[in-house]
This record gives C-alpha cells, structure tokens and sequence, in this order.
C-alpha cells in the first residue's frame, strides 16, 4: 500500500485533523445510539404500562446520558481536559441537588409512584391527610378531587410519606352502620328487620352479602352493626340508603331505637 505524503505546511496540524475527524465521527455515532437507546427505552416501559409521562421523561433521560457521553469522548479526542469538566458539571448537579432537594423528594416520590402504582387514575384513595379521587397523577404533584367537588394538590414526598389508603383496589367498599335499640328488643327480630332493610337497598351489593352483628351491650341500647359493601363511587349513596332502610324498618316493626336521656 502506498502512502499518501503530506505536504509539510500540513503535517504539524495533522493530530488535530485526525482528532476532528474522530471526534466528529464518534459524535454522530453518539447520536444513533441515543437514538436507538431512546426508541428501546421507551419501547420497554410502555410494554410494562407505565404511566405515558414517565415513559417519556426516562426514555429522554436516556438519550441525554448517550449523548453526553459520546460529547465527552468527542471532547477528549480534540484535546479538551474532560475530567475538569466533568467534575465541574458534578459539582454544579451536587449543588442545583442541594438548592432543589425538595422539590427532588417530589420527583423521586412521584416516579415511585408511577413505577409501583399504590394507586392510579379514578382511584378514591387518602393520601396526605387528604381524601378523593385520583384525577391526574404527576412526577412532582397528585390532584384529587373530593366529594365535595373540591380540588386538591397533594405534593408526592407528603403522599408517599405516610399511609395511603387505597379504597378502590379492592373493587369494592364497605359501609358500616351502627345500630342502637331498646333493651327488652328480640335479637333474632332485630337481625332479620336489619337484614331485609339491607337487602332491599340497590347499592348495596349481594356479593359479598351484608352481614348483620350483635356486637355490644350500650349504657342505653342494644348494640348492632349492619355492613353493607358498595361500588367505590356509592360510598355516599349507600350510607343514605341503608341508614335510611334501617330506620324505616325498624321503626315499622315497633322496636324502639333509644335516644340520650340525662337525668337532672
């Protein structure tokens, strides 16, 4: 193989041409794989069914890491000093870190959040201290919408920093009622008054059936609990229905329910 002489006036500016011509060749293989990284990524988290949002900021997480680092080899086959560079732009993350750490505790709840789902979209769940349903479930915040038609912001560090109770994963809700009646009242009567006052409320579902429990003697009253379970979004509907069967029922059947009385 003959070799191509190079004129004289080029020669000393060769390692630096070739340098170029490396580092330019290894910048835009750089931006292929980033490419192909971010399509990959991004195929994968959408199989497992992750949260759209999530999907989209880790798989452009990943196309970034790619193609810095193929930036920081191009850089270094010009003669540009990385480490420096790279411990600059440590430092400068360690402290946008330290700036920003509360707002990181959001955002590493919130992808906790999206990865393991303790709930999702639709979800009537207490989080925060607070209580509603699921509308929008973000890297940093958690919206919920109450009962009472109002909108709240819960902040993901302060969901995930306590209990969450998720009351829709189980598909359904139970309702419990509790029950006074006069002493001298039949208990078997009582059971089956508060049975049928229980099956003849629609929300109320037939499976899991009602149950109906004797569970105390009060200072004024026999004590029972009727428990009823319902669709998540009858919770309201139902406690209506069955406190209202129950003393309906109750009251058509003669058995008194007793009220506080204060002897002066």
């Amino acid at each position: 193989m003959t070799n191509i002489p190079v004129p004289e006036a080029i020669e000393p500016y060769m390692p630096l041409i070739v340098g170029s011509l490396t580092a330019i060749v290894i910048f835009i293989v750089g931006l292929i794989l980033a490419g192909w990284t971010h399509s990959l990524v991004r195929r994968g988290l959408e199989r497992r069914k992750l949260d759209p949002s999530l999907v989209s900021f880790l798989s452009s997480l990943a196309r970034w890491m790619v193609l810095a680092a193929a930036v920081i080899a191009a850089l270094e086959r010009v003669g540009v000093q990385t480490t420096s560079l790279v411990a600059l732009l440590g430092s400068a993350g360690i402290a946008i870190g330290l700036a920003l750490q509360g707002n990181l505790a959001h955002f590493a709840s919130g992808v906790m959040i999206l990865i393991f789902q303790p709930f999702k979209i639709d979800d009537y769940v207490e989080a925060g201290g607070k209580e509603g349903w699921v509308k929008d479930v973000g890297l940093f915040t958690t919206t919920l919408l109450t009962n009472d038609n109002e909108t709240i912001i819960v902040p993901n560090g302060s969901a995930t920093g306590g209990i969450v109770i998720n009351y829709s994963s189980a598909g359904t809700r139970r309702v419990p009622i509790a029950v006074g009646v006069a002493y001298g009242s039949k208990i078997p009567e009582v059971i089956e008054v508060l049975t049928k006052a229980a099956d003849r409320c629609e929300a109320v579902k037939k499976d899991p059936a009602p149950v109906i429990a004797f569970v105390g003697l009060g200072a004024s009253s026999l004590d029972f609990l009727v428990l009823g379970h319902c669709s998540p979004a009858d919770y309201p509907n139902l406690i209506h229905q069955l406190t209202t069967a129950i003393y309906e029922d109750l009251d058509a059947a003669g058995i008194e329910i007793p009220f506080s009385q204060i002897a002066v």
